[in-house]
């Protein structure tokens, strides 16, 4: 049990580090191509990288299982719309030196979860829980109310389409890379539609002519799948509680990355605010050990 636990401590944690370190230094290298361009290739590297480990895993049986049910497809047309979203805005937020704003949305995200599970599914909030909701509430209006340009309009649209996209894909009980890949084909044919548009147009860097560009660009799909394959795994190991604690190795590396190594700017708001974060979190982090 003990040595379960540690393997899933372990692959949880590299699966956060690989999101907060490799994916901030990746996906930001590759901003030269555009980050439109970089969105596109995300869906469809990602859609052939689950393809290919569904082969692998031979997990055909449960693709098909999921797709024959209606419901799980209308779920899943929503929660694939709001991964788009998710995908574009972070890498809008990378390319855009917002790295720090986007830590903001995955440090509130959890928390914001809490809130959403409390009106959709009736889950029960206790004091430190509805602390920790009121501090980040607190938080985003003292951007708002000090200095409007300050807010983390990246970062609050990172939080809601991942805690809405947990929240739709907590009505169904499906396998998570299997699920993602339905995702990725309802997305696909806008990926392919808009890199079709780009070619014509000589926009595009991927280019049959320059291999070794290739390669780089097709990485876009390992790097989104790899780490989630090391978390989901974590989690199975050892559960949502210690897991949720790990996950924010992600935005600590984020953050980190975005001041210390791009530079970002920091302004005095945003410090008040991020310390409520941080404080908010700490009371979580507390709690959910206490409940785990």
């Amino acid at each position: 049990m003990n040595k379960n636990f540690n393997k899933g401590l372990f692959l949880a944690g590299f699966g956060s580090f690989w999101w907060g370190f490799f994916g901030v230094l990746y996906f930001k290298y590759i901003t030269f191509i555009g980050y439109i361009e970089l969105v596109i290739h995300r869906c469809l590297w990602t859609t052939l990288t689950l393809l290919v480990t569904t082969f692998l895993f031979s997990k055909w049986d449960i693709f098909f299982t999921i797709i024959k049910n209606k419901k799980n497809l209308i779920y899943l047309f929503i929660s694939g719309f709001l991964i788009f979203m998710n995908w574009g805005v972070w890498i809008y937020a990378i390319a855009t030196d917002r790295i720090i704003d986007a830590s903001f949305g995955y440090f509130i995200m959890p928390i914001l979860s809490v809130l959403l599970g409390y009106i959709f599914f009736q889950e029960v909030l206790n004091k430190k829980r509805i602390f920790s909701i009121i501090l980040v509430v607190i938080s985003i209006l003292y951007l708002v109310f000090f200095n409007m340009k300050s807010l983390p309009w990246v970062g609050l649209l990172v939080a809601l389409s991942w805690g809405f996209y947990n929240l739709v894909r907590k009505k169904i009980n499906v396998d998570t890379d299997i699920g993602l890949l339905v995702e990725s084909l309802f997305i696909l044919p806008i990926a392919v539609v808009a890199f079709y548009f780009i070619t014509i147009n000589g926009h595009n860097d991927f280019n049959l002519s320059n291999p070794p560009m290739m390669l780089l660009i097709f990485l876009a799909g390992p790097m989104t799948v790899i780490p989630l394959f090391l978390y989901v795994r974590g989690v199975e190991l050892c559960g949502l509680g210690p897991t949720g604690m790990i996950f924010y190795i992600t935005p600590t590396l984020q953050f980190l990355l975005g001041y210390f190594y791009y530079d970002e700017l920091f302004s005095l708001e945003k410090l008040v605010s991020f310390i409520l974060i941080w404080i908010a979190v700490i009371i979580y982090l507390k709690d959910l050990y206490e409940t785990n």
